[in-house]
């Protein structure tokens, strides 16, 4: 396979700019929210994105599309659950969206700023970003690697459903921590 690139960036030793997709098989896009004592974590197993690193990482994009009906929590109701008007509401709006609108170094880290787009509400969110590193697969593609986390509070999203429990508790947390493991390769 022939990869096409214009030049290395200046910042990263090994990085060229194109064009780099994710790779599915070794990306998880995941999350963590607080259910009475304990965290429930899930991921979603169908998604797509495209990463365009430009001459300057400061120009480079990322977009990615998620389908929330493929919320997985190892649980069938919940993921269910979660797939319904009470929270994702996937039949109606199938799909969450994350368009970059800026990356800035902080220190040896980045800071990515984008657009996150859930149940038709676009709110700014900002990913604290590692960069891991730029290598070739085993199929001689040049790949990239890098994590990102935030925190996000899904009432924004309009994600409000709750049961209320005795002291004035609630059964389901506010804040959602949001991680990505990314792995994505340069396209030809």
């Amino acid at each position: 396979m022939t990869e096409t690139a214009t030049t290395p960036t200046t910042t990263i030793p090994g990085l060229v700019s194109g064009t780099y997709a994710l790779d599915a098989a070794h990306t998880e896009i995941g999350f963590t929210v607080r259910h009475l004592m304990t965290k429930v974590r899930g991921t979603f197993q169908e998604f797509s994105g495209e990463i365009v690193v430009k001459d300057t990482l400061e120009d480079s994009t990322a977009n990615v599309t998620v389908e929330l009906a493929s919320v997985h929590t190892r649980n069938d109701q919940r993921d269910g659950h979660l797939r319904s008007g009470d929270f994702f509401d996937a039949e109606n709006t199938p799909k969450m969206t994350f368009v970059s609108t800026a990356l800035k170094a902080e220190g040896e880290d980045y800071i990515l700023a984008g657009d996150l787009t859930i149940k038709d509400v676009t709110k700014p969110i900002e990913l604290a970003f590692e960069f891991l590193g730029v290598d070739q697969n085993a199929y001689g593609q040049t790949i990239l690697g890098f994590e990102a986390s935030a925190s996000i509070s899904r009432k924004e999203w309009g994600i409000d459903f709750n049961i209320p429990l005795e002291g004035g508790k609630l059964l389901i947390g506010d804040k959602v921590d949001i991680h990505l493991d990314v792995q994505a390769a340069l396209q030809a």
